[in-house]
């Protein structure tokens, strides 16, 4: 496999998912020493969001209009001095603006980067290229917490180092190899027809986002409120992203075997008992905590693939981008509420309810879930494709992970019986 003309796009992708790691954490743990209570900075992250899904849904006519570069290099300047911006301007009102507009350009910035590697990959190295991918965003985010720790969450140093990130990531940009792909197809989808494949693979989405935005956006804010230093808040928030890559995959394969329902339930089940740990055991000891976010990540972080999973599973591959497009708005709209409704429940009754809150809406999804298993059957195991694991960065991704379509009998890897199809989607 040759990945020397990729390698200008993966060093790219490594910065920026790095800075935007960082900056929710920072965001949350910098808000707060200047005084900005907890429902105005979970309602920066429901800004973050608002911006991200209007990103997500209008870039690819940016793509189109003036290419891959262009866009990246327009998106990277604008990202780099709203950070700038961060830290000149102390406002809790011009914080949300910026975080808006922020949300907006790692968006675009994500699916310039991921449909450019959609572009330069093969069917038969895709698959290799997406486990690259998905190893970086790891790296990349769990390392980028301890950038707190090293330079501090009060002063100018940290907020120079985002910019001078995203600012950098411009030259393998500009210097890659492939300086022309075709821009992407738009991502459209209809949310009837998504809801049609599969309701509760919507709810799910929702719900997801609602729990793990309030995890990456206010859980910075349970760690410091419940006694932790500026470098154990980067531990803590490390731990649930680790969590969340270590059971993953053998929960997909799971998956794969049995009916995804089941293991979404027992899934969702596992992050409530996490957080019900969380919420019992808050600031008795740093290693308990740490043992609970972790189990936490492990069991939150991967309903999303699973849903997609779930989804896909009575979608034909035709359907898969649009699925995955539809789910990632759904997403973002559970994205824009978690965080505000979160931290409200946070000021109002303290560190702990955090979990109490995650915790309800991990239970309603189980809920949800059994309902749905009432009104339908599991997917045939012949429709089961292969889980993939994925990341929330861009609907993109997805073409990155399909590309090389699950094949059921046809050619061009769709179901050569649309009779069957049809059966099963109305099953």
């Amino acid at each position: 496999m040759n990945l020397r003309p990729l390698l200008p796009l993966l060093v790219a992708a490594f910065i920026m998912l790095a800075g935007n790691g960082l900056q929710g954490t920072l965001i949350a743990i910098r808000g707060a020493q200047e005084g900005f209570s907890t429902g105005l900075i979970g309602f920066m992250g429901t800004a973050y969001f608002g911006g991200f899904l209007l990103g997500c849904v209008s870039i690819t006519r940016m793509l189109s209009a003036v290419g891959h570069i262009r866009t990246f290099a327009a998106l990277a300047a604008i990202a780099a001095s709203g950070t700038l911006m961060l830290v000149l301007v102390i406002d809790g009102i011009a914080w949300v603006i910026i975080r808006f507009v922020m949300g907006f350009c790692f968006a675009g910035l994500f699916t310039t980067i991921e449909s450019w590697l959609n572009a330069g990959v093969s069917n038969e190295t895709r698959g290799r290229v997406l486990s690259i991918y998905r190893i970086i965003d790891l790296v990349a985010v769990t390392g980028a917490q301890f950038m707190l720790p090293v330079f501090g969450a009060g002063g100018f140093a940290v907020f120079a180092v985002m910019a001078l990130m995203i600012t950098i990531s411009l030259v393998p940009v500009s210097l890659a190899d492939r300086s022309s792909p075709k821009p992407p197809k738009d991502f459209h989808f209809d949310m009837k027809a998504i809801w049609a494949l599969s309701p509760i693979a919507c709810i799910g989405a929702v719900a997801i986002g609602a729990t793990n935005s309030a995890f990456r956006l206010i859980g910075p804010i349970y760690a410091q409120d419940i006694g932790l230093s500026i470098a154990s808040v980067a531990t803590f928030m490390s731990a649930g992203i680790i969590g969340g890559a270590v059971l993953q995959y053998p929960l997909g394969v799971l998956s794969d075997l049995h009916d995804r329902r089941l293991v979404l339930i027992l899934t969702s089940l596992g992050a409530v008992l996490a957080g019900l740990y969380l919420g019992l055991f808050a600031g008795t000891s740093p290693l308990s905590n740490y043992i609970g976010i972790f189990l936490f990540g492990a069991f939150a972080l991967p309903l999303y693939s699973l849903s997609v999973a779930h989804a896909n599973d009575h979608a034909e591959a035709s359907q898969y981008v649009m699925v995955a497009a539809g789910l990632m708005f759904c997403f973002s709209v559970g994205a824009i509420i978690g965080p505000f409704v979160s931290s409200f429940i946070v000021q109002t009754y303290g560190p702990a309810s955090l979990f109490t809150y995650t915790g309800a809406v991990h239970g309603t999804l189980i809920l949800a879930t059994i309902w749905r298993m009432r009104m339908r059957g599991p997917a045939p195991a012949e429709r089961r494709g292969a889980f993939t694991m994925l990341l929330r960065t861009s609907p993109a991704l997805a073409r990155l992970a399909n590309g090389k379509a699950r094949k059921t009998g046809g050619t061009d890897g769709q179901s050569t019986n649309r009779a069957d199809v049809a059966k099963d989607l109305n099953a």
